[in-house]
C-alpha cells in the first residue's frame, strides 16, 4: 500500500507539473507588480487553486517585498489580509502535495515575511520537509541550504531535524563548490558539530575562498558568524574574511561594519588596516545619525578609535539622545565608554539617570554586565547601586546554574560599600561542586575580598568564610585531580586568572599538565603556551614538548600562533634540546609569512626575537624602513591605549637592541625624543629601599660622591645604582669627573643621557651598575632570570659596565638579617671578593 501510494503521489504531481506548465493562472500570478494583485487573483481563483499556485502566489508576495528598501516593506499589511490567511490555510492543506524544493521555497518566504516561528504552516512545512529527508528523498543542494537557513531562523539550533540536515552535509561536502551554500550551511549546523567535522568545513571554505576571485561580502559574513558559532579564533579564514570587506569597503555602512566589529571582538581579532577603513567611513557619517539605534552602533564602532574632536562630538550627541536609548543601547554606550576608559561624568550622569526606568527588563547576566561598567567607570549613583544590589541578589536566590551563580557573586564584590548576607554564602556553597575552574575562581575572590574588608557582618561569619574558602580550594583540586583530557582542562583554564588561581592552584594545574604531556599536539601547544605565560611558570618538561610538536608540525601551525610560542620561550628566557633547530624553524616559517602580520605585530615579533638574541634580516630591513615606520604610525591611531603603548616601547627596545648587537645593520638610534618624554612624564620617586642600600654604598665606598642612585645610561637604561673603581678597586669620585650627582634625598633626578659627561675612564678603571632584582624579573617559584633582566644585563655589559645583580630571594633571606651582614654582602660583589 505504501509503495502504491507513492507512485500515486508521484503520478499526480507529474501530471500537475505538466498541465500547469501552460497555466494561465500561474502566469497571471508569476506577473504580478503589487501584492493587492495577487491577493486579488486568490480571491476571484480559491476553487482553482492549486499546491502550486499556493506556493507561487507565497513566494510572489516575498520577491515583491524583497525588491523594496527595508524601510518601505509591508510585511504586517500582508500578514494581516483576509487572503494571505486564505492562502497559509490552502497551503497545509496541500502540502503533501508539494514538490520537495516548493516545500523550501514556502517555508522561506513565509518566514521572510515574518511570520511567527511557531505559526501552524511554519510547523507544518518543516514537518512535512523532515518526514521527506527521513525517506531519503534528496534536495539539491541549494534547497537544502535554504532549508537549513530557514530551520536556523526558527532557532531550531540543536534539534534533530538540524542533526539530520548536518548528516547530509557530512556525506555531500565534497561535492558543494559554491560558497554561498557552503557559508548558509555553516551557520546553520554549527551548534551539532563534532569538533573533526569542523574542521573539514573550516578546510573547505578555505579551499573555496582561495579559489574564488570575487567574494560577496554576505559570504565572508557568514563565515565570520560561524566561527563566532563554534568559538573558534581560526586565523586563517579570519585574514581571508578580512581582505574580503576591504575589497568591499564602498559595500560597507554603519550596520555592516558595527557587526563585524561585534564578531571581531567576540573572536580577539583585531585588524588595524580595517578600523582605518571604518573610521575614513564611518567619520563621514556622523552628522547622518539621527535614529538611537544607528547611533550606538555609531558610538560602538567609531568611538575607541576616533580621534579627540570626533570623540567629543560623539559624547555631546549620546547625551543629546540619552532619553530615547532602549535598554541594549544603553548597555552599548556603557560598554563602549569603558573600552574608551571615557568616565565622562555628565554622560555617565545621564545613562545613570534613565537606566530605572530599563533595569526590570535586563535579564540576569544583562544585569551582571551593567553592574560592571558602572563600576569600572566610577558611577557615584549610590540609589541607582542599591537597585542594582535588590535586583542581583534576587536572582541569585532563584538562580540554578552554577555561571550564573558566579558571575553574579563576582559583580556583587565589585559593589561599593556591599554589606554580604548569609544567604549568599550559603548559595555559593551550594553550587561549589558543580563549579568549573573558572566558577570557583569568580567565588574565591569574592570571599577573599569580603574577608579582607570586614564586609562579613553576623555572627560566626569569618569562620564561615575560611570554612568556605576551604570547601572551595577542595573543590579546585578534586576537579584538577578528575582531569583526563587536556583540551578540555586548557578550555576551562582559558578565563582562569588571580590571586587564588594562582596561589592555591597554579602548581597542581601545572603538576596536571605534565600528567597529560602525552597529549599535547600542534592544535593545543598555542593554549598550552598561553597558560604557561599567565602563570609565569617555567616548566622544562612541558617547554621541551611544546618545542618539539613545534618543530615536527611546523607547516601546520599559523605563523601569527608562532609568535605567542616564541614570546613563551623568550619571555621565560629558557633554551630547549635542540635550541637552535627549534628557533631556526619558527624564524624560517615566520620569514616566509611576514604578510600574515600587521605593522604593530612586527615590532612585537621582532622584539620577540631580539631578546632571545636572533635578529632575521629580513625582519629588521622591513621594520626599519621609513614607509614601514608611517604605516605603522597611520595605525597606531586606531589601536586600543594600551596596545598603542606598548608597540611603541617595544619599537625603542628593537632599536636599542638592533642598535647594540648589530651594528652592522647600520640602523641609527632614533628613539631620544621619546625615551626623554617617557622618563619626563614618569615622575618616579626613589624608595625606601634605594635609599637604604645607597647610604650603605656610601658607607662601604667612603662617601656619597662615590656612587649614583637611579642613573640613566646611553640608550636609556635606569640602572639602581652607578659607581666606578680605578684599576686597584678603588672608588673614584664622581665630583673629580666632573659628573653632576642625582639628588639622594629628595625627588629622583634623572640625568640627561647626551649630557652624561660620559668622558674616558682613567686606564683600567671600571664603571659597575648594580641592580636589584625583583620578583617580577624571575619565573615563578624559580631563580631563572626572565628574557628582559638578562639582555639588559647584555646589554650593560656592551655598554661597558660590569654588573652586578642582587636577586630579591638573597637580599630579603634569613643570611642577611643584619645591617653588617647586608654589607658584607654588598661589599663582595663590588670588588668581585669570591
Amino acid at each position: 500500500m505504501l509503495c502504491l501510494r507513492q507512485v500515486c503521489l508521484f503520478m499526480l504531481r507529474h501530471y500537475q507539473a505538466r498541465t500547469l506548465s501552460s497555466d494561465v493562472l500561474l502566469s497571471q500570478i508569476s506577473s504580478c507588480t503589487h501584492e493587492d494583485e495577487v491577493f486579488g487573483l486568490v480571491e476571484r481563483n480559491k476553487a482553482r487553486l492549486s499546491e502550486k499556485h499556493v506556493g507561487i502566489a507565497l513566494n510572489m508576495l516575498w520577491q515583491l517585498q524583497k525588491k523594496r528598501p527595508l524601510l518601505l516593506r509591508t510585511s504586517d499589511y500582508i500578514r494581516n489580509h483576509s487572503q494571505f490567511l486564505t492562502l497559509c490555510i490552502l497551503a497545509e492543506n496541500k502540502v503533501e502535495h508539494m514538490e520537495d524544493e516548493a516545500i523550501v521555497d514556502t517555508l522561506y518566504s513565509i518566514l521572510r515575511l515574518n511570520v511567527e516561528d511557531h505559526d501552524s504552516l511554519a510547523e507544518v512545512l518543516v514537518t512535512e520537509a523532515w518526514k521527506r529527508l527521513e525517506r531519503q528523498v534528496l534536495l539539491s543542494l541549494p534547497a537544502l541550504s535554504k532549508f537549513a537557513l530557514c530551520l536556523y531562523k526558527q532557532r531550531r539550533h540543536v534539534s534533530p531535524i538540524i542533526g539530520k540536515v548536518a548528516h547530509i552535509v557530512d556525506m555531500k561536502l565534497d561535492s558543494i563548490q559554491d560558497i554561498r551554500i557552503l557559508s548558509v550551511l555553516m551557520i546553520s549546523i554549527s551548534d551539532v558539530i563534532s569538533q573533526s567535522f569542523r574542521d573539514r568545513l573550516l578546510h573547505k571554505a578555505g579551499q573555496l575562498l582561495e579559489e574564488k576571485d570575487e567574494v560577496e561580502f554576505n559570504y565572508a559574513r557568514r563565515i565570520l558568524q560561524f566561527l563566532q558559532n563554534v568559538k573558534l579564533r581560526y586565523h586563517p579564514l579570519l585574514e581571508k574574511c578580512n581582505t574580503i570587506f576591504l575589497k568591499r569597503a564602498s559595500c560597507l555602512d554603519i550596520h555592516n561594519i558595527s557587526f563585524i566589529f561585534g564578531l571581531y571582538e567576540q573572536l580577539g581579532f583585531e585588524n588595524a588596516e580595517f578600523s582605518l577603513v571604518a573610521k575614513q567611513l564611518l567619520s563621514e557619517t556622523i552628522d547622518d545619525c539621527y535614529h538611537p539605534e544607528t547611533f550606538a552602533k555609531l558610538f560602538f564602532t567609531l568611538g575607541p578609535i576616533a580621534g579627540s574632536k570626533v570623540r567629543g562630538r560623539l559624547l555631546v550627541t549620546a547625551v543629546r539622545m540619552a532619553e530615547d536609548f532602549s535598554s541594549q543601547q544603553v548597555l552599548v554606550i556603557l560598554k563602549t565608554m569603558q573600552k574608551m576608559k571615557c568616565r565622562n561624568s555628565h554622560l555617565l550622569k545621564k545613562m545613570a539617570s534613565i537606566l530605572h526606568k530599563h533595569l526590570d527588563s535586563y535579564h540576569v547576566l544583562q544585569l551582571v554586565k551593567l553592574t560592571q561598567y558602572l563600576v569600572v567607570l566610577r558611577c557615584q549613583n549610590l540609589e541607582l547601586f542599591a537597585k542594582l544590589k535588590m535586583l542581583l541578589v534576587g536572582f541569585l536566590k532563584s538562580s540554578v546554574l552554577p555561571a550564573n551563580t558566579a558571575a553574579i557573586i563576582r559583580v556583587l564584590a565589585m559593589l561599593p560599600s556591599f554589606q554580604v548576607e548569609e544567604i549568599i554564602l550559603n548559595k555559593a556553597a551550594a553550587v561549589l561542586p558543580q563549579c568549573r575552574l573558572h566558577h570557583l575562581n569568580c567565588i574565591a575572590t569574592a570571599l577573599v575580598k569580603w574577608n579582607h574588608y570586614d564586609q562579613l557582618h553576623w555572627q560566626n561569619s569569618s569562620e564561615l568564610c575560611v570554612k568556605l574558602l576551604q570547601k572551595l580550594n577542595d573543590c579546585g583540586f578534586q576537579r584538577l585531580q578528575e582531569a583526563n583530557n587536556l583540551n578540555l582542562l586548557l578550555e576551562e583554564l582559558t578565563y582562569v586568572n588571580g590571586e587564588w588561581f594562582e596561589e592555591v592552584l597554579s602548581e597542581e594545574t601545572v603538576a596536571m599538565c605534565q600528567r597529560l604531556i602525552d597529549q599535547i599536539t600542534w592544535t593545543n601547544v598555542l593554549k598550552l603556551s598561553f597558560f604557561l605565560i599567565k602563570t609565569n611558570h617555567r616548566c622544562p618538561s612541558l617547554l621541551d614538548r611544546i618545542a618539539s610538536v613545534t618543530v615536527e608540525n611546523i607547516g601546520k601551525i599559523h605563523p601569527f600562533e608562532i609568535y605567542f610560542i616564541l614570546f613563551l620561550f623568550s619571555a621565560l628566557n629558557y633554551d630547549p634540546p635542540a635550541s637552535e633547530e627549534f628557533f631556526d624553524s619558527c624564524i624560517q616559517h615566520l620569514t616566509s609569512n611576514l604578510s600574515c602580520f600587521e605593522t604593530h605585530h612586527l615590532v612585537l615579533l621582532g622584539h620577540v626575537l631580539a631578546v632571545a638574541g636572533y635578529f632575521p634580516p629580513v625582519l629588521i630591513t622591513k621594520i626599519f624602513n621609513v614607509s614601514f615606520l608611517s604605516k605603522l604610525d597611520a595605525q597606531l591611531e586606531v589601536l586600543p591605549d594600551t596596545l598603542k603603548q606598548r608597540v611603541r616601547s617595544h619599537l625603542m627596545k628593537l632599536n636599542r637592541a638592533v642598535c647594540l648587537e648589530c651594528p652592522e645593520f647600520h640602523i641609527p638610534w632614533f628613539h631620544e625624543r621619546y625615551c626623554q618624554r617617557v622618563f619626563r612624564n614618569s615622575n618616579s620617586r626613589i624608595n625606601p629601599l634605594r635609599h637604604h642600600v645607597h647610604r650603605m654604598l656610601a658607607e662601604i665606598l667612603g662617601g656619597s660622591r662615590y656612587a649614583r642612585i637611579s642613573v640613566l645610561t646611553p640608550y636609556y637604561y635606569e640602572i639602581d645604582f652607578e659607581c666606578v673603581l680605578d684599576e686597584n678597586k678603588k672608588p673614584l669620585s664622581y665630583m673629580a669627573q666632573n659628573i653632576p650627582l642625582g639628588d639622594v634625598d629628595g625627588v629622583h633626578l634623572r640625568h640627561n643621557v647626551k649630557d652624561e659627561g660620559r668622558k674616558a675612564l682613567p686606564s683600567g678603571a671600571q664603571r659597575i651598575a648594580l641592580e636589584f632584582l625583583h620578583s617580577k624579573a624571575f619565573s615563578k617559584d624559580s631563580r631563572h632570570l626572565k628574557g628582559e633582566p638578562a639582555v639588559k644585563k647584555r646589554h650593560l655589559e656592551m655598554l661597558g659596565y660590569r654588573v652586578v645583580q642582587i636577586p630579591h630571594f638573597e637580599w630579603n633571606s634569613m643570611v642577611l638579617s643584619t645591617k653588617d651582614e647586608q654589607l658584607e654582602y654588598l661589599r663582595k660583589h663590588l670588588y668581585g671578593i669570591q
